[in-house]
């Protein structure tokens, strides 16, 4: 399915004699963050041990492979990759022994000086393993003269543009960092007497642990024996929250700078039905993602919303694909429509986004075949019309039809009766309705508006290239 992907996802866990399962278990609650590989890095107070792979995580982390990572203390991670850097070398949490002993980190974002910083330091001598822009953070760590590891650490974001949501862990410490932007989330939490931090609150859901606060954006929170300790050594900045944590990347059970996820996406769908209201005998929603904002699309306007497209959840990454060619092969293997809910309906699709048109082409087709009269696509979020920096793997700004058409050439080119996407006030009212925002509270909206909160150092060196270096 031609959705963007959220890069990775980032769990830890302090002083807990059951450390590696219920990072286990917190990285199985943050699978839809990342589904290339995963990585779990754990402590007994001496040494580090750690087991990263290729694959989901429940297909990873064996019994006996838990077995093998001892301690009280962990970190782990889920990830996606961007194109072209799906290989073992970039898996995280990344592992080093330096001069000053063994370091782990993992890492949920994207710099956007990362090209740049590496360039400085392969200069100096720094031989780097992997493509990933987490290892620049690793190289700056390491080259600090500073004495102690939280100095090392704040000497090295300040000099880091962009996305960050960090978790480090050494044999005695462990460190959770988000940036001053506040870009991706990164959540703090407490089971017993031990600290937890995660990308979403969902994965304390699952080992039953408290949800306490978020972590603040540029804040640094240090974990030993002896308690935690907060530090804020960056200068203050407007938040730029993803807002498309909301509209997609989410899960909706998760509680994002006090909101919950599937009460955002329902208030989506009531204001989309307001700004593009159809005259239609149902509302069908692109499953899973799009499910909570057609409730709120049905229920504002009184259509019944119906199961008109069945998901399957069991599409591995890859597939034979028969001799003889099936229309719409990719697309049918993930989704069905059902004939007998669709034939002679008027149907409202649905979706949270376009991304290069293809796929909602091939969905309308679909409904058309299986006997729907008229199909009219709604869509609960803006036009993509920008690629996103801070973290999120997008297509090229070229290859986002809604960079190049008008929306009446977009609905010619899927094929549908008519197409509305919500505004971006549209958008901002819905997180609004959930939740008044706060002083200082802003979103980051680049991909829809073009205005990107930081800098794009390295994107002024490499135009109309994807960066080479990849983020976590």
């Amino acid at each position: 399915m031609a959705k963007l992907k959220e890069e990775c996802g980032v769990f830890g866990i302090f002083g807990n004699a059951e450390a590696s399962n219920l990072t286990y278990l917190g990285l199985h609650a943050l699978q839809h963050r990342g589904q290339e590989s995963a990585g779990i890095v754990t402590s007994d107070g001496v040494n580090l041990h750690n087991h990263r792979q290729m694959g989901l995580v429940s297909d990873i982390f064996t019994e006996d492979i838990l077995s093998r990572l001892p301690g009280t203390n962990a970190i782990g991670h889920v990830r996606y990759s961007t194109t072209g850097s799906s290989q073992d070398k970039n898996m995280q949490p990344i592992v080093i022994n330096y001069f000053r002993g063994a370091l782990a980190i993992a890492h949920n974002g994207n710099l956007t000086n990362a090209r740049t910083l590496r360039e400085e330091l392969e200069g100096d001598g720094a031989i780097f393993q992997s493509t990933t822009d987490t290892e620049v953070i690793v190289h700056l760590i390491a080259k600090s003269k500073e004495e102690t590891l939280i100095q090392r650490i704040i000497e090295s974001l300040t000099r880091c543009k962009g996305a960050y949501s960090l978790m480090f862990l050494t044999p005695e410490v462990m460190i959770a960092a988000r940036d001053p932007y506040g870009f991706r989330p990164l959540v703090m939490g407490k089971l017993g007497d031990s600290p937890v931090f995660a990308s979403e609150t969902c994965a304390f859901d699952l080992i039953e642990a408290e949800y306490i606060r978020e972590v603040e954006p540029g804040e640094i929170i240090v974990v030993t024996q002896n308690g935690t300790e907060s530090f804020k050594p960056f200068g203050e900045v407007p938040h730029a929250h993803c807002v498309f944590e909301y509209i997609y990347f989410a899960r909706p059970d998760s509680f994002l700078t006090g909101r919950n996820v599937y009460q955002v996406r329902k208030a989506l769908g009531k204001q989309l039905a307001i700004e593009h209201p159809a005259e239609a005998d149902i509302v069908v929603a692109v499953p899973d993602s799009g499910v909570p904002a057609a409730m709120g699309f049905s229920e504002q306007l009184g259509l019944p919303l119906e199961l008109g497209l069945l998901r399957s959840h069991y599409v591995g990454r890859t597939f034979i694909e028969p001799q003889q060619s099936i229309r719409n092969f990719g697309v049918r293997l993930k989704l069905n429509a059902i004939r007998e809910v669709l034939n002679g309906k008027r149907v409202v699709i649905i979706d949270d986004s376009i991304v290069r048109g293809t796929t909602s082409r091939k969905i309308v087709k679909m409904i058309r075949a299986a006997g729907a009269t008229e199909v009219h696509m709604r869509i609960s979020s803006p036009p993509t019309k920008f690629s996103c920096y801070y973290g999120i793997d997008t297509p090229l700004k070229e290859e986002l039809i809604a960079n190049s058409l008008e929306i009446d050439e977009i609905r010619k080119y899927i094929t549908s009766d008519s197409l509305g996407y919500l505004s971006l006030d549209g958008v901002m009212k819905a997180v609004d309705e959930t939740k008044r925002r706060e002083n200082g509270e802003s979103f980051c909206s680049a991909c829809f508006s073009g205005r990107y909160p930081v800098e794009l150092t390295d994107q002024k060196k490499v135009k109309h290239k994807q960066l080479g270096l990849f983020g976590g």
